[in-house]
């Protein structure tokens, strides 16, 4: 049965199509005759506990330079909606936890992919923190005795913001490393949160594995390999995407976090491996979908839409 479907994402014009996983998902859903609608989150009102937006009709097509058009602009009613895809990037600030407490209101009516109860409340670098035997040595704080003793017991970290995504403000730090102090102090001005220091893997530059959870079961991965001199393996910054297969560690890491996730209503997660440890919980905006079709895997934006449809089906 054809949904209507509205997408709060970025602006469509500025995305990059040949990797963006919300650009494939609109794909799809028009492809099995679905109506999309578009809307910007900053576009977002509650009135008298009605939330609404300014939507518009969208079309989409794979053609770099012309991938959309867009109708003309109406406010709706957000519950009218079937289906709600919760898709703009981080930063995960009041911004965006705002808007989850909005789309709170007409969620499961509108079945909102992810659960904005959920995703405001499982911040990726805090609720991978559940799961301490599949992870590295972690350490969430912003004092600095704290990180001393850190690294004192473990030697070379990698400090990075709570709160921070693609890769930004990753820094590796050594046990006797001369920067430090000043390291510390430039992320003492930036930023209010604590920060994330964990026992750096050496082993990342083999790869760090993006691993695709839909509703709670693993079903595609890429592993990201960072570019020469950098230890970061975002695709955004210079990552090379290559074809991997799931180790049995990793496929116990899935096992356990899988019915967690399917609990809390994240359909469509993405995780980090490297070297058999778990880094990171993604929940917000999850990527990685093309690179894996790109790479001879999985279309996950089927499997996607398939449970978006069993859902609201049984619903």
């Amino acid at each position: 049965m054809p949904l209507t479907v509205a997408v709060q994402m970025d602006p469509i014009e500025r995305i990059n199509t040949a990797g963006d996983s919300t650009f494939a998902l609109m794909l799809e859903a028009q492809a099995r005759g679905h109506r999309l609608f578009y809307y910007t989150p900053d576009k977002l009102s509650m009135r008298d506990g009605v939330v609404t937006a300014p939507m518009q009709p969208v079309e989409v097509r794979d053609v770099k330079g012309d991938h959309f058009t867009l109708g003309e602009m109406e406010r709706r009613n957000v519950a009218d909606m079937d289906v709600l895809l919760l898709r703009q990037d981080p930063p995960f600030d009041l911004a965006y936890i705002t808007t989850t407490h909005l789309l709170e209101r007409v969620h499961p009516r509108t079945l909102v992919v992810n659960n904005p109860i959920h995703v405001r409340n499982a911040p990726e670098k805090i609720f991978v923190t559940e799961f301490p035997q599949l992870m590295p040595p972690t350490l969430i704080t912003r004092d600095m005795d704290a990180i001393n003793a850190f690294r004192e017991e473990h030697g070379d970290i990698v400090m990075k913001p709570l709160y921070g995504n693609g890769g930004a403000a990753v820094f590796k730090v050594g046990r006797k490393d001369p920067n430090f102090g000043s390291l510390f102090d430039l992320f003492s001005v930036t930023f209010r949160e604590p920060w994330v220091v964990q026992r750096f893997l050496p082993q990342v530059s083999e790869g760090d594995k993006r691993i695709i959870l839909v509703d709670g079961v693993a079903l595609g991965a890429v592993n990201r390999v960072p570019a020469e001199n950098d230890i970061r393996s975002n695709m955004v910054r210079g990552g090379a995407a290559e074809t991997t297969m799931l180790s049995d560690r990793e496929r116990e890491i899935c096992d356990t976090i899988g019915p967690r996730l399917r609990e809390m209503g994240l359909m469509f997660v993405g995780i980090d491996v490297i070297a058999g440890n778990l880094t990171e919980i993604n929940v917000t905006s999850p990527t990685g979908i093309r690179a894996i079709k790109r790479l001879g895997g999985p279309d996950l934006a089927v499997s996607i839409w398939e449970t978006i449809e069993d859902k609201v089906g049984r619903a």
